[in-house]
């Protein structure tokens, strides 16, 4: 193994970015027969998907934003206004967003991330499972992923 000299180089350059991105795609398409067989489908393709809760005069009551990928609904952020939190929207906007995933887009599982002071027990009793924690990240916070089959709980 020959070992060379480079010159490293720190900062954002969006050029080189998208190249490494398109590398990185390229290689992993090379490696996965499933991501091959994806490639070029609609599937590959993420697609947002929004619900808004709103009041009477129109301000927003809570939201929920994320995408569809493949067969995943990822839920990137979920929010409830605090007069309106307690009252079950929360879990309105996220079973909506779970039965349009599903039925609309034929997603079979929704994930998400959320921190131990936001809502993991919420999503617990919508039916989602840990299925990692990441303690410390940020320092002093617990990070959980968490997962759900659809459409179990629709």
């Amino acid at each position: 193994m020959v070992s060379r000299m480079f010159r490293m180089e720190t900062g954002d350059d969006k050029d080189r970015r998208d190249l490494l991105r398109r590398r990185l795609r390229d290689t992993n398409t090379q490696a996965s027969p499933i991501l091959r067989a994806l490639r070029g489908t609609p599937a590959e393709r993420e697609l947002p998907l929004h619900v808004w809760a709103l009041e009477a005069d129109g301000a927003l009551a809570g939201g929920l934003v994320g995408h569809t990928w493949t067969t995943w609904l990822h839920v990137t952020y979920l929010w409830v206004d605090a007069p309106h939190r307690g009252a079950g929207l929360g879990g309105r906007l996220l079973a909506e967003a779970e039965r349009l995933a599903h039925e609309e887009r034929g997603c079979r599982n929704s994930r998400l991330e959320t921190w131990d002071f936001q809502a993991p027990e919420f999503y617990k009793k919508h039916g989602y499972e840990v299925v990692c924690v990441i303690p410390d990240y940020p320092p002093g916070i617990t990070e959980y992923t968490l997962t759900k089959p659809l459409p179990r709980g629709l």
